[in-house]
């Protein structure tokens, strides 16, 4: 099976080129589109969905991830849904009669670096000043309810005597490399892991003996 990946941005493309090879089988393989922020893509995902339903394969997925942030996640999924309907593809949420989906839209709450608060040990293996106890604190124990998680990410290194602003891509490299997606506890990421899975099982159901 092959991937299309449609992101928002360099940061996410950084973290998912490390965490989509522990989360497909080894005969599988992807391409990384990332745009230049959430209104460029979700301004163009019309027409890139449109020429991509005038060419897919049967062994093509199309990967929607799109950040929260502020906006109402079950009215944002309902666009990503439509967008993907009007272009006469099929979604995870509305399949064809058979079952199967060509794309998986899925939303990181309420932002990508959310997910990286939901591996503590992966973030304290790239910066190894922040305290293993970190995901044992109140605000830190649900990652999804963390408000502007990459403003808290930066606090959280400065506080633990990493100085300078947030580099976004490179810290979404360098955690994304020690994070196990089995045990993190966002649960849009393992929305987002689920999906993928869901991808390779129709791929594996549909492999005649």
């Amino acid at each position: 099976m092959h991937f299309e990946v449609l992101l928002e941005e360099e940061s996410a493309r950084a973290a998912l080129d490390n965490l989509l090879p522990k989360m497909i089988r080894v005969e599988d393989s992807f391409s990384i589109h990332p745009y230049s922020g959430k209104k460029d893509l979700l301004g163009k995902l019309p027409a890139r969905l449109r020429g991509y339903r005038r060419w897919i394969s049967p062994d093509y997925r199309i990967v929607v991830l799109i950040d929260r942030d502020r906006d109402d996640c079950t009215s944002l999924k309902g666009r990503l849904e439509n967008i993907a309907m009007e272009a006469g593809l099929t979604t995870k949420s509305s399949p064809g009669h058979d079952g199967n989906f060509q794309v998986l839209n899925r939303i990181a709450i309420e932002e990508l670096e959310a997910w990286f608060f939901g591996d503590i040990e992966a973030l304290a293996s790239a910066y190894p000043k922040i305290p293993r106890t970190l995901g044992s604190r109140r605000k830190y124990r649900d990652p999804d309810a963390i408000v502007n998680a990459w403003e808290a990410l930066e606090r959280v290194l400065q506080q633990a005597g990493y100085p300078g602003s947030l580099q976004k891509i490179k810290s979404a490299s360098e955690i994304s490399k020690g994070m196990v997606p089995e045990r993190n506890r966002s649960t849009s990421f393992q929305a987002f892991y689920a999906g993928i899975q869901a991808c390779i099982q129709q791929s594996e159901q549909d492999v005649v003996p």
